[in-house]
């Protein structure tokens, strides 16, 4: 453990000791992504510091009982804590080492630097919100970066960092902050890159640019250019050129903001040569991540620079789909049209104006209302959280707005231009925050106030025969999603917990850590099957392929080389040949089941009856089948699982999962993410339902349960029809589809009793 270390000194495993950002600067730098070279003071220098200094314990005294939500108790409160660590003269041993680090890094030229914040519970899957903590430009000799130091401490205890700890349970003492300091880029052009589109989730990749430093694309002060490319051909598929009429540049005395020469203002910010070049770069880092990147850039003197990436974490949220009654009671109620700007957070929401022109007026913001603004920054959450949306006068989907709206799940346009100029406080309002629409009026009474994630919320739950299952993966997720009308989890993915953990399991056998993945994977695990009580939750054993696991530290040391991962090492046979890690899993699953008996267990990819025996068999010898309320399923996705189903189920299960996405891709010989091919890939295919077909009545003929997790019920209500009528046990839908697929089933359901 060490004060300073250099960003070739640590990687995406060191968070504990350097925090999300610093963690994830020094793994880009170490695959060689153009990263400005810097050093990072510790978490560990912030923690020793305040307890030698007796800042804790002031810190402690003063935050006593505090009521986080009452604003000025809450303000007056930050800013005492802030005085207190900005008070503390550094440790001399500290401070000689940072003036030696800097005069490394700047050569001795006092070269201007970026002293970052990046706290340990920050940038992490878990824990995302931007913006908590302050980051200083232009910093500029050892005085000037002390100073820096203290106050990067310090701006761990903002307002909105200190609601935003409670909030999400931190401990406020055992959170740390590390201080990465990097050779700054004066930037011509800056912005961020989605390596997913952070709206809708399609595979595009999307980048929004400005004039200038960073900063005004964050906070929304700035309208960007949007730029999508498609991410298998780097084709640029759309472009959004957007006037802007001032950036910012340094200054002499500090940053400052300057207009932009009438003949620039309409230009466009990147060059097409420049756009794919850095979608390039984002692809390659979203593959060492194994999960859509998060990433922020800048553009100097022809040259592209990272600067920061941080996981997508709203993968999960889809963009609703409104039923035809739905979008007929919009246009009927809320006909007009007042603004358009950029969608931002796919939720259709309506409520009253309340037009806030500065955070001193966020008191004004009651549950239910629709946000006005001209821009959000972090102090504006809690309010955030209390409306049903939001709208801006400026800002892209990749402003602090968009992306807080999307955490929250609640609907999200901005860049309107006018908004806090067009609309009334009082008037109401319907937001599309899929379309980038502001109507006139609310959807209809019933709807008034509600998101359209939350708008079943009023509405009896629906009671059907065939149960509804939800496809999960992320856990902060299940404690919202369990709150609906849903009857447990059909597909719970090992995949977003592996890449959370982020090292391969292997390595930490062969450092003897074992205990530390069954402990990780087990907390993860106990997330949703506590939020779901006795609802079943149905955990699918992880199936990364080779080219996925080698993603993970370490993984290159334990990983096969494949020209065909998706019909290689993956799934039942990779258990049987290593069952050492195998096991890591069920001793997770086993510690879970504990307390929560609703955990269980389905193998994915099992390719022959005796496959299945021999994992049957590594399950029973970690006891599992003990109890006997453990139900141990299996996934049918292979052309093999249809033809062969009775002599699988002789092996003992209790029951199947059809995963409809790879079985497609399988029977039709396509493949779906292949756009060359993709056009026939057809999960209406009649040899794809008859397979389906085959899969359920021979479940119901062996008196076992029948699921299917693939994407096709959520998009094909003929589709779930005729699964009802065939006997099919439960049906597992993504979380965007559950009220509408809930009433398809219904329908079924009410149609086969009718012709009975």
């Amino acid at each position: 453990m060490k004060d300073l270390v250099w960003f070739s000194e640590i990687d995406k495993n060191d968070t504990a000791l350097v925090g999300g950002k610093g963690a994830n600067l020094g793994e880009l730098y170490k695959i060689g992504a153009p990263v400005p070279n810097g050093f990072i003071i510790t978490a560990q220098a912030y923690f020793r510091t305040l307890e030698d200094s007796g800042a804790i314990d002031k810190i402690k005294g003063i935050l006593f009982n505090l009521d986080v939500e009452n604003p000025a108790l809450l303000a007056d409160k930050a800013l005492a804590c802030q005085k207190v660590i900005s008070g503390i003269k550094l440790d001399p041993k500290l401070e000689s080492q940072v003036n030696s680090y800097y005069n490394k890094l700047t050569q001795s030229k006092n070269k201007l630097v970026a002293v970052r914040s990046s706290a340990t519970a920050e940038d992490l899957p878990e824990a995302s919100f931007a913006g908590q903590q302050k980051t200083f430009l232009n910093i500029s000799g050892t005085g000037k970066l002390q100073k820096a130091v203290l106050d990067g401490w310090a701006s761990l205890f903002e307002a909105r960092a200190i609601y935003y700890r409670v909030q999400k349970g931190f401990d406020h003492f055992k959170v740390g902050i590390a201080l990465p300091v990097q050779l700054m880029v004066e930037s011509d052009v800056s912005g961020v890159m989605f390596t997913i589109d952070p709206v809708t989730n399609a595979k595009k990749i999307v980048i929004e640019a400005i004039f200038g430093l960073g900063e005004l694309i964050v906070s929304g002060q700035v309208t960007p250019d949007h730029y999508e490319v498609a991410k298998d051909t780097f084709e640029i598929i759309a472009r959004n050129i957007v006037s802007q009429d001032k950036q910012l540049v340094r200054g002499a005395g500090g940053n400052k903001e300057i207009k932009i020469a009438k003949a620039y203002k309409k230009s466009q910010k990147l060059s097409d040569q420049k756009i794919i070049e850095l979608a390039k770069i984002g692809s390659i880092i979203e593959k060492h991540y194994f999960w859509p990147q998060d990433i922020e850039w800048a553009y100097k003197d022809s040259k592209l620079y990272i600067v920061q990436t941080r996981p997508v974490t709203t993968t999960g949220n889809k963009e609703p789909r409104l039923e035809k009654k739905e979008s007929a009671d919009l246009e009927k109620a809320a006909k007009v049209i007042i603004l358009q700007g950029a969608p931002a957070s796919p939720a259709l929401a309506s409520g009253p104006v309340v037009i806030i022109k500065s955070a001193a007026e966020l008191s004004k913001v009651q549950k239910g209302m629709v946000l006005v603004t001209e821009m959000t920054n972090p102090d504006f959450v809690p309010a955030m959280k209390r409306a049903s949306a939001i709208v801006t006068d400026r800002g892209g989907r990749t402003s602090h707005a968009a992306i807080v709206s999307r955490e929250l799940g609640i609907a999200c346009v901005v860049g309107t231009g006018n908004a806090t100029k067009k609309l009334k406080n009082g008037q109401v309002v319907t937001v599309d925050g899929a379309k980038g629409i502001v109507y006139n009026g609310a959807l209809n009474p019933d709807k008034k106030n509600q998101n359209s994630a939350s708008a079943s919320a009023k509405v009896p739950p629906r009671k059907t025969a065939t149960k509804l299952y939800v496809n999960l993966a992320e856990p902060d997720l299940a404690p919202k999603v369990a709150a609906r009308n849903v009857d447990g989890v059909g597909l719970l993915r090992a995949e977003f917990i592996l890449a959370q953990i982020g090292t391969h399991p292997k390595k930490f056998i062969k450092d003897g850590k074992e205990d530390i993945f069954v402990d990780r994977m087990a907390g993860e695990l106990t997330v949703f099957a506590k939020a779901f009580g006795s609802r079943p939750v149905i955990y699918r054993a992880s199936d990364l392929k080779s080219n996925e696991y080698r993603n993970l530290a370490g993984g290159d040391m334990f990983e096969p080389n494949e020209s065909n991962p998706m019909l290689g090492y993956r799934g039942a046979f990779r258990y049987i040949k290593d069952p050492e890690t195998f096991k890591l899993e069920l001793d997770a699953i086993k510690k879970v089941r504990r307390l929560h008996k609703n955990l269980h267990l389905m193998i994915p990819f099992v390719r022959s009856p005796q496959e299945l025996q021999n994992v049957k068999e590594l399950v029973s010898a970690s006891g599992l089948f003990e109890d006997k309320h453990f139900k141990f399923w299996m996934m049918a996705e292979i052309p093999t699982n249809v033809i062969s189903l009775s002599e699988f189920i002789k092996i003992g299960i209790d029951g199947i999962s059809i995963g409809s996405n790879d079985l497609t891709m399988l029977i039709l010989g396509t493949d779906r993410d292949n756009e060359e091919v993709a056009s026939e890939f057809n999960e209406l295919d009649p040899s794809v339902l008859w397979a389906l077909e085959h899969l359920i009545k021979t479940c119901v003929k062996e008196g076992i349960t029948s699921s299917i997790c693939g994407q096709a019920p959520s998009i094909y209500p003929e589709l779930t029809q005729k699964l009802v009528s065939w006997g099919i046990t439960s049906v597992s839908v993504n979380p965007d589809a559950i009220e509408s697929t809930r009433r398809i089933i219904a329908g079924a359901e009410h149609k086969l009793v009718s012709k009975s």
